[in-house]
C-alpha cells in the first residue's frame, strides 16, 4: 500500500497533541474532543502556516536590531564601552576567552538564524506541497525543537558576565537594549517551532483542502 492509502487521515484519524492518542474524528464541521484527556483534535493545527510565518518575520525584525544594538554596558577606571554581540565576541576571543566566545558566537548567531532558515525552509516546502525528503524534514523539525531549549544561552552567558564583572572592584556592568531584542527573538523562534504542524511534511497535494477541518 502507499503511503497515501493508509494515510491517518484519509482513515478519518487524528492524533492528540497533549495525551498523544490516536483517535478517530466524528465530524469535519464541529469541534472533536480527545476521549482519554478532553482536549480538541484536529486534523491539523488551524492557520499553523501562517502563525508560523508570522512568528518568524517578527523574529527576523528582532534579530537587525539584536546584532546592531549594544548587549552590554562595561566601565572600568580608563572609561566605559559598549559592545555589540558580535564585538562581544572578538572582545573574548583576543582576552583569551576563545571558548567563551564560541559559546556567544553559537548560541547568539548562529543558531538563531539557522532556526528561522530552517523553519522557513519547512514551511516553503510544505506551502509548495512537496513529499520528497519527509524523513530529513521532520529530523530537521526535531532539531530545531531539540536547540529551541539551548536559546536562552547567550542571555545566560552575558548574565554569568556581568556578575562576574562586578564581583572585581572598580568595574561594573549592565545589559544594554540589544539583549532585550535578542530574547525576543529566542522568544518568537520557539513558539514558531511550537506554532509549525510538523504532520504537514507528510501531507500529499490532495490532502491540502483538507488541512483546516
Amino acid at each position: 500500500m502507499s503511503v497515501r492509502e493508509t494515510s491517518a487521515m484519509r482513515a478519518g484519524l487524528a492524533l492528540c497533541g497533549h495525551c498523544r492518542m490516536l483517535s478517530r474524528i466524528v465530524t469535519a464541521t464541529e469541534a472533536n474532543y480527545c476521549p482519554r484527556c478532553g482536549r480538541e483534535i484536529a486534523y491539523r493545527r488551524r492557520d499553523a502556516i501562517q502563525r508560523t510565518w508570522a512568528l518568524i518575520v517578527a523574529a527576523a525584525i528582532c534579530l537587525l536590531p539584536a546584532n546592531l544594538l549594544p548587549v552590554m554596558k562595561s566601565t572600568t577606571l580608563v572609561g566605559a564601552s559598549e559592545d555589540t554581540i558580535i564585538g562581544g565576541v572578538i572582545l573574548l576571543y583576543l582576552s583569551g576567552s576563545w571558548h567563551l566566545a564560541l559559546i556567544v558566537l553559537v548560541a547568539s548567531v548562529m543558531i538563531p538564524l539557522g532556526k528561522l532558515m530552517s523553519l522557513a525552509y519547512l514551511l516553503v516546502t510544505v506551502r509548495r506541497g512537496s513529499t520528497r525528503s519527509n524523513q530529513e524534514r521532520i529530523r530537521l523539525y526535531r532539531l530545531v525543537e531539540f536547540i529551541g531549549r539551548w536559546s536562552m544561552l547567550d542571555v545566560f552567558v552575558i548574565a554569568f558576565v556581568v556578575a562576574l564583572v562586578r564581583i572585581k572592584p572598580l568595574m561594573a556592568a549592565q545589559p544594554r537594549a540589544g539583549i532585550l531584542f535578542f530574547a525576543a527573538v529566542v522568544i518568537l523562534t520557539i513558539f514558531a517551532a511550537q506554532t509549525f504542524d510538523p504532520r504537514l511534511i507528510w501531507d500529499s497535494p490532495g490532502d491540502a483542502t483538507r488541512r483546516n477541518e
